[in-house]
């Protein structure tokens, strides 16, 4: 299991590091990644010691080893994920030249938290009622995870993205104008990991039931469907959104 979750999880972080540097100075993308792991890991260890922002949880062994007591890989998870989506609000909103300002200043933010926050909706119950690799002490509506969890999910990452987007307003941090392949390709990465989530619906020899935390028996079939379901209407929403803006060289650019 610590195999498929490092597939899921390296892939991402190393297409980050590899796509980032094209457009972005060596300090640039190093800030945007330092400010993912800080902000990230300290949400992440605040929420499993006091259940705030996400909710009551703790993290299994599955994903490995931890720093403090949360897994190493999660981080790696916040990095890869949190550039993909900063990427595709970029181009939903226009933000696409050297240097963004006004306004986009805080819609790129949002956007991109938005973008992210539909990657953990669409997985959250695979991962944890499912599989386990955190537990929800208390359940929650959602296949055993409660609501809050999204909420705590989107002002994290609004933190992230919003403090990266106030060193880039202060920075010249991208070196040059991106070809219409660079954004394509981060617009596709982005709908693979979106497309692994429709896969979970396949037939499989497992468990038709699962028990959460709190004893209540979710049916393994509507787990999957409903993520397949719900990754359809938003991550697949927005690859779509970003993927004509791509297309569309008559768009505006941007500031």
């Amino acid at each position: 299991m610590l195999a498929v979750v490092a597939l899921h999880v390296i892939p991402p972080a190393i297409f980050a590091a590899i796509h980032g540097t094209k457009a972005y100075p060596r300090r640039g993308i190093l800030t945007f990644f330092a400010i993912t792991l800080l902000v990230g890991n300290f949400f992440e260890n605040l929420g499993v010691r006091t259940g705030f922002p996400f909710g009551h949880y703790y993290f299994t062994n599955l994903m490995g080893p931890k720093l403090g007591v949360v897994p190493v890989l999660l981080g790696l998870a916040y990095v890869g994920m949190a550039y993909l989506s900063w990427t595709l609000a970029r181009l939903i909103v226009g933000a696409v030249r050297i240097r963004f300002h006004g306004l986009r200043l805080l819609t790129l933010p949002l956007v991109a938290a938005c973008i992210m926050t539909a990657w953990d909706v669409c997985q959250d119950p695979v991962w944890s009622t499912l599989l386990q690799a955190w537990v929800w002490v208390r359940g929650g509506a959602y296949f055993g995870v409660p609501v809050t969890n999204f909420f705590g999910w989107f002002l994290t990452v609004y933190i992230i993205y919003q403090l990266f987007a106030l060193y880039s307003w202060g920075e010249p941090i991208i070196s040059a104008p991106m070809s219409a392949s660079y954004w394509s390709q981060a617009v596709l990465f982005y709908a693979v990991s979106a497309s692994g989530n429709l896969l979970l619906v396949l037939p499989q020899t497992r468990l038709s039931v699962v028990t959460d935390a709190t004893g209540v028996q979710w049916k393994v079939s509507a787990i999957t469907g409903a993520c397949a379901v719900v990754t359809i209407f938003t991550m697949g929403a927005f690859t779509i959104m970003a993927w004509l803006r791509v297309r569309n060289p008559q768009a505006p650019e941007g500031d």
